[in-house]
């Protein structure tokens, strides 16, 4: 604390008794030198929600698209291998075949 008040000559110029001795000088920081937190605040908002109509109109264009079918794939043989039936039946607990 002692070292910051000769840094800001506070203690100079007190004990000089100059005319602004009972003054504190101000401290500027960087990030609020010149800028005001209103204007900011509202500059975000307003990005922030252009962001989210534009995401949410990509999003909207892209799930709206049609999307190609694929045929299913040839029954190899190697597949599904079954050595020992499950004791829930032929086929696997998540499998869901249709036994027409």
């Amino acid at each position: 604390m002692a070292t910051s008040l000769v840094r800001s000559g506070f203690l100079r110029s007190a004990l000089r008794g100059s005319a602004r001795g009972s003054q504190v000088p101000k401290r500027n920081f960087a990030s609020s030198g010149h800028h005001d937190d209103a204007y900011e605040t509202a500059k975000w908002e307003k990005i922030t929600y252009l962001g989210i109509v534009s995401c949410t109109v990509l999003a909207f264009y892209n799930l709206s698209k049609g999307h190609p079918h694929f045929d299913k794939p040839p029954a190899y043989p190697y597949l599904h291998i079954r050595n020992k039936e499950f004791p829930w039946g032929p086929d696997g607990l998540f499998e869901s075949k249709d036994h027409h």
